[in-house]
């Protein structure tokens, strides 16, 4: 007679990455929290330049910031920006397409962290929140949603491979840096 087994069973929704070992519902409530965090700032962010709400410039006081500080084409990169700001920002809040709508926030802060660059580390001026935003997006680009999320419903994107993340991020940096050539 065979004595039963005493190792658990192990699924793809009790594994870490990779495979790594079982991991609790902490990291997975944990990178739900980041991603409504860092989606809701950029949503909100992107609906100042897109409509104009919460106190912003709407599309074209962003297309007048974008032109005074070196933009060609002001109005199409306020649309641009005001775009990937509003839908990357809400992409990230769902989980949906994470990586990619993590690139998206990447890319844009990218160019913030660039224009912002000369006032230093410390606010009001300082670089410091633009930052912060560029690493939590990395952040979820490399790690993945979680299973808090959209693309688990998604056969692609169920299970997080940390190469979508490194391939998001790579087009990301490679766009921010073309966008930022363009820029006098």
């Amino acid at each position: 007679m065979t004595a039963p087994s005493t190792s658990p069973t192990r699924t793809l929704d009790t594994e870490g990455p990779d495979g790594a070992g079982p991991r609790g519902a902490g990291p997975d409530a944990g990178l739900l929290l980041l991603r409504i965090a860092v989606g809701a700032i950029m949503a909100a962010h992107g609906a100042q330049k897109l409509f104009g709400w919460f106190g912003g410039g709407g599309i074209d006081g962003t297309a007048q910031f974008f032109t005074s500080v070196g933009y060609p084409a002001g109005e199409a990169m306020a649309t641009v920006a005001a775009l990937t700001e509003t839908f990357g920002g809400l992409a990230l809040i769902l989980g949906l397409l994470t990586p990619l709508a993590a690139a998206a926030v990447t890319g844009t802060m990218i160019n913030a962290l660039a224009v912002k660059w000369n006032g230093g580390f410390f606010s009001p001026e300082g670089v410091e929140y633009e930052l912060l935003l560029v690493a939590a997006a990395a952040a979820l680009a490399l790690t993945g949603p979680g299973r808090l999320a959209a693309d688990r419903a998604l056969p692609h994107l169920r299970e997080h491979r940390t190469s979508h993340g490194v391939g998001a991020l790579a087009l990301a940096v490679i766009t921010a840096g073309v966008v930022l050539l363009l820029r006098g």
